[in-house]
């Protein structure tokens, strides 16, 4: 009996020592990622004056400073903290021109009686709803400078779900030229929220970019309020960087996208030559703010009373490019909204349109809102564009089953619909 429990303290100190070595290796891993990126940087910086614009010089010896909102920015452009927050015209930029962000509460809106019946779980979105654009922490200019992307695959994502990622590029989101039609990929990225492994995260996404290079990232804290930052902050970046795309698709990291359909119904629009409002999804018309305060949705009377505009669930959309450079004009006149699909709704109606509804579009599954088997019949994936609730090991198998060339199905949807 003695020898066996030595045995097992001789196992526990050698998968102890294992631990402690392997972790040792991975920083150690990191630190030459790190460095090798570093340099690499100043190597092309002093190779090709042009490579990352102005903003180059600029950076060398500036410091790093933690936004009001918690998270770290990048270097900042000049030593003045109290400059004010870079106001975007109707003009397009050329380059990303927010750097750092000094935005401070707006103090005045405590005052108002509203203010102090809303719910409390309200108030920091309120009081920093006039923070609009964020310094970029990952950036990709060049995704598009060839011109010749026909349609962008534009993904929400946080950095936690490396695996619905890592799904979505080895599926729908590969980037591939399918019969002349060039697709590219992006994931749209905040910061990690206060309270979790922050350095060691940013560290393993830039590490993910390093390796994939389809990753935008910005200086906001990765909530569920703050999922209308990405949609104001992408129309700005796909306005000055990416505008040559014909059509992007917008949708979540947790979807199934038949490619295929979906070309063959930009190919029906283009054909029609309806391509200049194009916003196509699963359309939500009717609806009202959500009373029940144990909804993700709950929106307070104080918030918001009145109904919805029409609106598409945000699991997947299409969009026109010049469309979407449109809403990035009205989005920002417009107040922000905490539910970002709304949001894009009531940028619509500034526009006087409407979202078109498309039965090839299930961002709510197959049958709604319960369990069927039709949920994992892969003919309706075939024949659908857009079935959201899917997790990895889900999307994959449904992909391998529904790129099989053998699979014979007895009834379609007619995607023109």
């Amino acid at each position: 009996m003695d020898t066996f429990f030595r045995r097992k303290r001789i196992l526990k100190t050698l998968l102890s020592l294992s631990l402690v070595f392997a972790s040792l290796l991975m920083i150690q891993k990191f630190k030459l990622v790190d460095n090798s990126i570093k340099d690499d940087m100043e190597v092309k910086s002093m190779g090709h004056a042009g490579w990352c614009g102005p903003e180059c010089g600029l950076y060398k010896g500036k410091r790093i400073l933690k936004s009001s909102l918690g998270n770290y920015s990048p270097p900042v452009i000049g030593d003045d903290l109290d400059a004010p927050r870079v106001t975007v015209s109707n003009t397009t930029a050329s380059t990303w021109d927010v750097h750092v962000m000094n935005c401070s509460e707006d103090s005045a809106v405590r005052k108002n009686d509203w203010f102090r019946r809303l719910d409390t779980r309200f108030h920091q979105f309120v009081l920093h709803r006039h923070c609009r654009y964020f310094p970029m922490l990952i950036n990709h200019p060049d995704k598009c400078r060839n011109g010749d992307v026909h349609l962008l695959m534009v993904v929400k994502s946080v950095i936690e779900q490396h695996d619905r990622r890592e799904a979505v590029r080895n599926t729908w989101g590969r980037e591939q030229t399918i019969d002349g039609k060039r697709i590219k990929t992006l994931f749209l990225l905040g910061s990690p929220t206060n309270g979790k492994d922050t350095k060691n995260l940013q560290k393993l996404i830039e590490y993910e970019d390093m390796i994939y290079g389809d990753i935008l990232q910005w200086d906001f804290m990765d909530t569920f309020f703050n999922l209308t930052l990405k949609e104001v902050n992408f129309l700005k970046w796909f306005d000055i960087h990416c505008c040559s795309a014909k059509f992007i698709f917008k949708g979540d990291d947790d979807v199934f996208v038949n490619t295929n359909n979906l070309l063959e119904l930009i190919r029906f629009k283009t054909e029609d030559r309806k391509v200049l409002n194009v916003f196509v999804g699963d359309t939500i018309s009717k609806a009202i703010p959500i009373r029940n305060r144990q909804s993700k949705y709950y929106i307070p009377k104080e918030l918001f009373d009145r109904p919805y505009p029409p609106y598409v669930g945000g699991g997947g959309f299409l969009m026109s490019s010049q469309l979407a450079r449109r809403l990035f004009v009205v989005s920002e006149d417009l107040e922000l909204y905490p539910i970002d699909d709304v949001f894009l709704g009531m940028c619509l109606q500034k526009l006087h349109l409407a979202p078109e509804m498309h039965p090839g579009f299930r961002t709510f599954g197959i049958m709604k809102r319960r369990v069927s088997p039709m949920n994992s019949e892969p003919c309706f994936f075939k024949n659908l564009i857009v079935v959201h609730k899917l997790n990895p090991q889900e999307l994959l198998m449904m992909w391998s089953v529904v790129e099989n060339k053998e699979l014979v199905c007895g009834c379609w949807v007619d995607i023109r619909d």
